[in-house]
């Protein structure tokens, strides 16, 4: 079964003006910026979760934040496959990350409601409350609650404004003593698929508006810091000097063509650097700065970062300063579920005639959750690529065949699903 080109054009009209209508929801005065527990996230899981009603569905906010919605089988306490993405951002965001496969997701609900369409598995539909990790610096923190994965230790990460996530929780309505409640039987879902947007410009320059993911790349991000000495601008001679700034410098030229030359497989990135005590006429003391490593292995990333540390220990050496790092986040590579890859390939073949196989240099709720059960990706073609970034673009023939692909995929897999298991 597939929505027609007609209702999936409604369809994708609503989900561009929806689209706008979140935008608008943001702590920043320019761009778009949501982030977890704030007074923007707890708006949108509201009209997200009107918005999920509407579709036909029973909705609840779990115990983390998540919104979800559920539209049930013909058969009672069946179990589940999950469709959505997340609906928080990063700082300047595009409007279109995590947000199009929630609104996306609604609408395969709606369409199926209309029809009168009930199968034989469940259909819940998530909007993930943290992706990004913008607030605290921890990602994945609505899908790792729906996996039973989180840490305590968490709780006690702040935001810039020394905020801790248990006490942004009690702010938000929410309690940490009740992160568990947040955790599903693994016997009650299925499988996750997740419609997003391409990250990059692979579909583009293939001229294809879909493509389905086989792998999620592994990340590892690191806080690292240079520390010297500050001094008078004006008095100490540059033979004397302990600059942080300077060491970071060299060693920041080492790391991209280390990258480049060495491990062309991988990216680097350092995006943020903070230069202390920050004042034009002093030698800066200390550079404090994140690293991100991302690639298909872990073992290409362990060697990239060893190298890069042992150098940033070189030039600390030579310069009589210290360097020092620690390890925040890691995930491994994700493979995407085989049968999963079948069926959306099928799917997409289908309505745009071929297809094409991609991996993911950016993460996804799907890391988190394959942890727990099969997940599969469709990927939408992004104007050139451009993402975490107001510029982000989608077309809106590209959600037509996405939602005809979406449709298509989820009745076939749990056609597959069902008739296994009887």
């Amino acid at each position: 079964m597939m929505i027609n080109i007609s209702e999936a054009k409604i369809s994708a009209t609503r989900i561009m003006s929806r689209c706008d209508e979140l935008a608008k929801i943001t702590c920043a005065t320019s761009g778009i910026t949501r982030v977890y527990l704030s007074k923007e996230h707890l708006i949108v899981n509201q009209l997200v979760g009107k918005w999920m009603k509407e579709a036909g569905m029973s909705v609840w906010q779990d115990a983390v934040g998540n919104i979800c919605g559920r539209y049930d089988s013909n058969i009672i306490d069946t179990p589940a496959v999950i469709l959505g993405s997340h609906l928080d951002t990063v700082k300047n965001a595009g409007r279109y990350d995590g947000i199009l496969g929630v609104l996306s997701a609604i609408e395969i609900v709606y369409w199926m409601n209309k029809k009168h369409i009930v199968l034989k598995l469940a259909i819940e539909v998530i909007g993930f409350c943290d992706e990004e990790g913008t607030r605290f610096g921890i990602t994945l923190l609505g899908s790792r609650g729906i996996t039973g994965t989180w840490e305590r230790k968490w709780l006690n990460y702040t935001d810039n404004n020394g905020i801790t996530i248990h006490q942004a929780m009690i702010n938000f309505g929410l309690h940490s003593n009740n992160i568990k409640n947040a955790a599903r039987n693994i016997k009650d879902i299925v499988a996750y698929i997740e419609l997003h947007i391409e990250q990059g410009p692979c579909l583009e320059k293939e001229n294809l508006s879909l493509g389905v993911v086989n792998s999620i790349n592994a990340a590892s991000r690191f806080n690292c810091r240079f520390i010297g000495e500050s001094g008078h601008a004006g008095t100490v001679p540059m033979s004397y000097r302990k600059d942080a700034l300077t060491a970071f410098a060299e060693w920041i030229i080492f790391l991209e063509y280390t990258t480049v030359k060495q491990y062309p497989q991988l990216v680097a990135t350092v995006g943020t650097v903070i230069c202390k005590p920050g004042t034009t006429n002093v030698i800066p003391g200390t550079v404090d700065f994140s690293l991100d490593i991302r690639g298909p292995q872990d073992i290409l990333i362990e060697s990239l970062s060893s190298i890069v540390f042992e150098k940033a220990k070189q030039i600390a050496k030579c310069r009589n300063l210290f360097f020092e790092y620690k390890e925040f986040y890691k995930t491994s590579e994700t493979i995407c579920d085989i049968n999963l890859q079948k069926v959306l390939c099928y799917a997409v073949k289908k309505v745009q005639g071929s297809n094409l196989l991609l991996s993911s240099g950016a993460g996804h709720d799907a890391v988190a959750i394959s942890k727990c059960w099969p997940v599969g990706m469709l990927f939408i073609r992004n104007y050139r690529g451009i993402s975490h970034h107001p510029k982000e673009l989608v077309n809106i023939n590209d959600i037509i065949l996405a939602l005809q692909a979406y449709s298509e995929s989820v009745c076939k897999f749990i056609e597959i699903k069902t008739n296994n298991l009887m």
